[in-house]
């Protein structure tokens, strides 16, 4: 009996320890994540830094009333304002608007933003700011590591004020641009942002070509260890000394031909997206650099040449879309060395030559829509077979053709034409009665008419004046 009460109060100590141990991390867990959810944290507002954003929202119009929450003492507790629970700061700034205009946020973005001088995220896309540039004074916010600006209708330059971004941003890491009205070139300052890990400038009007220092942003060159990840990112919170930062947003992200949703690893999303723009000239050798991209898009440009040789290097890529674009040449064979390549686009260039093998390459989707529009390509997956070469014209020479075809095609119809006036003439020369009947059958033609356009206008006239 006692032996079986000495077994009782053991096992009884042990469940009162393990309850202590979980009670404890639950409590460290908790207040952990809230330091970001004003919902849920209990900090209290820093004054200047909430005069600062009703400075800011007074310049804004909200039809929508977005910032309708954004009154009272603790702005930690307005939507879209998060701040630290260790200095009250706020640290991030979440405005993301609506896919309706009409709801959006729109107006002018207020310096008072300097105001928020510890702000690392910031996200103002999909609202309306009316077709302004970027504002100059966001380079002073030298804290920021996730700027996203797109779909917010702003013009101009990237930056408009050269060198704000690059050489004040430094610790910026993700960066998204797409679907505004930027024109120009690609600036060079931009490949001075070395954390850089995420660039995204898709749907602009930008000309000119990929700067060869792109290699400087080391965000993509550098492989990082899951291990480095965890230590630096717990719990989908980054920290850095009193400060934390949430990175477990929701990112809609254009990668493998879809727009896909990334739910709390966009700190793990490598992405390079040029697409749809103006850009041309050949695609520098220095993106095969950039190993530890994931997805990289520059379609729908203008760029010629050859893909690079060394393309194979990027061992990380899983998206690759080159398409509609004028590339030339053959394909590297390194591309079917891409072990996490999941989906590729090649189309509707002017490649020629025989298509690389590769167990990668044999399981893509769909494989014959990868090199549709490429008439100089041969071997698997198409039907064409390279052991039976023929001179397939490329796009430049079929266009070529068809400009023949219409030269030939006008120089005959114009000769018919002349041919069959000058036999009508001719019988008519020759053919007296012909001519006299022909003549006599005009006049009569013309008699008629005449007649009937007299008769109708007298008509008319009496009409009117009876």
């Amino acid at each position: 009996m006692a032996k079986a009460s000495m077994d009782m109060l053991q096992l009884s100590c042990i469940q009162i320890t393990i309850a202590l141990l979980l009670f404890t991390q639950a409590k460290s867990t908790t207040k952990e994540i809230s330091a970001l959810h004003p919902d849920d944290a209990v900090p209290s507002c820093v004054a200047g830094e909430r005069s600062a954003l009703l400075a800011f929202r007074a310049g804004l119009s909200d039809p929508g009333n977005l910032l309708s929450s954004w009154k009272g003492d603790d702005c930690c507790r307005w939507k879209g304002v998060y701040c630290s629970n260790r200095t009250s700061h706020v640290v991030k700034l979440d405005l993301q608007g609506s896919d309706d205009y009409r709801q959006a946020l729109a107006g002018n973005i207020s310096s008072s933003l300097l105001g928020l001088q510890h702000l690392r995220y910031l996200d103002l896309s999909d609202n309306g700011f009316d077709k302004i540039q970027i504002p100059e004074f966001m380079g002073s916010l030298h804290q920021l590591r996730y700027l996203d600006l797109s779909s917010s209708q702003f013009i101009g330059r990237i930056p408009p004020q050269l060198g704000w971004i690059g050489e004040k941003l430094s610790s910026l890491s993700f960066l998204r641009l797409r679907s505004n009205m930027f024109h120009g070139q690609i600036p060079v300052e931009l490949t001075k942002l070395v954390d850089l890990q995420y660039l995204d400038l898709a749907y602009n009007n930008l000309s000119g070509s990929v700067p060869r220092s792109i290699v400087n942003c080391t965000g993509m060159t550098q492989r990082r260890d899951n291990d480095d990840l965890r230590d630096a990112f717990s719990a989908g919170v980054y920290s850095a000394g009193n400060y934390l930062v949430d990175y477990t947003e929701n990112l809609t992200v254009l990668t493998k031909g879809q727009e896909r949703l990334y739910t709390g690893e966009i700190i793990y999303m490598v992405n390079l997206d040029f697409s749809c723009n103006s850009l041309m000239g050949e695609i520098p050798e220095e993106i095969s650099a950039l190993v530890a991209l994931k997805s990289l898009n520059l379609s729908w440009n203008k760029f010629n040449g050859k893909i690079p040789e060394n393309i194979g290097a990027l061992m990380q890529v899983e998206s690759l879309d080159l398409s509609h674009n004028d590339l030339s040449g053959e394909i590297p064979s390194s591309l079917s060395t891409l072990t996490s390549l999941s989906r590729l686009n090649l189309s509707y260039n002017n490649l020629r030559g025989k298509i690389p093998t590769g167990n990668q390459l044999q399981t893509l989707e769909d494989p014959a829509s990868i090199y549709i529009g490429n008439p100089g390509l041969c071997g698997s997956p198409l039907s064409w077979n390279c052991s039976h070469p023929e001179q397939v014209p490329t796009t430049r020479e079929r266009k070529g053709d068809a400009m023949s075809d219409m030269v030939s095609f006008s120089l005959a119809t114009g000769s018919g034409y002349v041919m069959g006036l000058w036999v009508v003439f001719c019988t008519f020369l020759f053919k007296r009665r012909w001519r006299a009947a022909w003549y006599s059958l005009c006049d009569n033609l013309y008699d008629h008419v005449y007649v009937q356009v007299a008769v109708t206008w007298a008509s008319f006239r009496g009409r009117i004046n009876g």
